[in-house]
């Protein structure tokens, strides 16, 4: 579990071919002695599992596989050498839930439809596949490339939402632009309300 608040970019450094698998390589600042093989860590929203951790040239450095699933629903597939991603770290038991509850189980790809800045902030309208707009409402939370966000209003399949200058600066959202994608992971609670509702209508 994750909350959606990024503490970390991270940076890939490579990018290898395992058969049905990707094996990435990823800098960050964390400690890599605090970093546990087999841990989860949310990489631009897409939680992946630590198979390696070491230092490399005065950085710590991860190693993640990606399977085909996670290649096919995510934007995993398009990182190269050189991409900037959002890290965060795996909830702990006392965390403080600063955003709200993210599994890190990317739902599909959004993308952004414009870009408004203005007074240091950002203004983002998102295009989410049809098949996930349901379950994104007005006033509530929807998780964009690991970043936890309030949804300002909904349109049809398009919503928007708000960045202010911290988020803009600290994520890698920042240096994203109309046309770019993102990977969207919608509100659990909402997935469960609508399953529920399905279930009383059945």
């Amino acid at each position: 579990m994750f909350t959606g608040i990024v503490t970390d970019m991270g940076e890939v450094l490579s990018v290898v071919e395992r058969g049905a698998l990707r094996r990435l390589r990823i800098a960050c600042g964390y400690d890599a002695d605090s970093i546990a093989l087999g841990a989860s860590i949310a990489c631009s929203g897409t939680c992946l599992t630590v198979v390696a951790a070491t230092r490399q040239d005065g950085r710590t450095v991860f190693d993640v596989d990606a399977a085909a699933e996670t290649l096919a629903r995510t934007t995993v597939a398009s990182w190269v050498v050189g991409s900037k991603i959002n890290l965060e770290r795996a909830l702990k038991i006392g965390d403080e839930l600063g955003g709200h509850i993210v599994t890190g189980h990317v739902d599909g790809v959004a993308r952004i439809v414009s870009r408004e800045d203005f007074e240091g902030m950002a203004r983002f309208v998102i295009g989410a596949p049809r098949e996930l707009s349901r379950f994104v409402a007005q006033k509530g939370s929807v998780t964009l490339d690991g970043v936890s966000l309030t949804v300002n209003e909904v349109e049809g399949d398009r919503f928007g939402v708000l960045i202010i200058p911290h988020t803009l600066s600290v994520t890698t959202i920042g240096a994203r632009e109309a046309g770019d994608l993102f990977n969207i992971e919608v509100d659990l609670m909402a997935r469960y309300a609508a399953r529920l509702t399905q279930a009383d209508k059945s």
